[in-house]
């Protein structure tokens, strides 16, 4: 099964409210997907679909073969591993290095060997271009290289998925291009990539694949 998205006439709902209706969309391995939209168009209630946040009650689904309509709540946490989560605020513990954040949470989804965790950890780094920043604390961090920390923990656990929700919302131009760039090549080992986005200049860097949320719609942008 290549697809590893598949909704057919899915209509999105928050607080009983529809946000997104009639969306049909494949997301297959190795795609790079930009989600394109105005803040409070439908694009972030789309991802939290995905990762089981929003209940789905209209419409089929799946995800990396888990069907979202009858997804039970035990379930998630096995659906979730199976994918990588980058949000805009880098969400680190602040009173620990960034291998402990990273050990964090490999233990709380299951990771159980210490040279096995060590050697994750330090190969996620490296794909990061992170190598020898174990020991430092978040706040000794750039913003950008913080954010390459929170790409490396959506990593840990190698997703098939990585659901970008603006992850360059709260850095400046050239660190957003390096982790656009990023994004990108993961996406090139055949890990699809999500990419949520209001900025246009961030848009503009590369051409791919785009679905534009608006007016309580998803289409597929040429």
């Amino acid at each position: 099964m290549s697809e590893l998205i598949k909704f057919d006439n899915v209509t999105i709902f928050q607080d009983e409210r529809p946000i997104v209706g009639n969306l049909s969309v494949e997301v297959k391995k190795g795609e790079f997907v930009y989600l394109l939209g105005k803040t409070g168009s439908g694009k972030s209630s789309f991802l939290k679909t995905i990762y089981g946040d929003l209940t789905l009650n209209n419409g089929t689904a799946k995800v990396c073969g888990f069907s979202l309509n009858d997804l039970k709540q035990k379930e998630i946490p096995y659906l979730r591993r199976r994918l990588g989560i980058v949000f805009q605020d880098f969400q680190l513990l602040g009173d620990r290095n960034i291998y402990e954040n990273l050990k964090f949470v490999m233990k709380a989804t299951g990771w159980k060997e210490e040279p096995k965790i060590k050697e994750r950890i330090l190969d996620v780094l490296k794909q990061v271009n992170l190598d020898g920043k174990e020991n430092k604390m978040p706040h000794e961090l750039s913003g950008g290289e913080q954010q390459r920390v929170s790409i490396a923990r959506a990593l840990v656990n190698n997703p098939e998925i990585i659901l970008a929700d603006e992850p360059t919302g709260n850095l400046d131009p050239e660190t957003s291009e390096e982790i656009l760039i990023l994004l990108k090549k993961l996406s090139e080992t055949g890990c699809a990539v999500l990419f949520a986005t209001h900025d246009m200049i961030v848009y503009n860097k590369f051409k791919s694949r785009t679905l534009l949320f608006e007016n309580g719609k998803m289409i597929e942008k040429n």
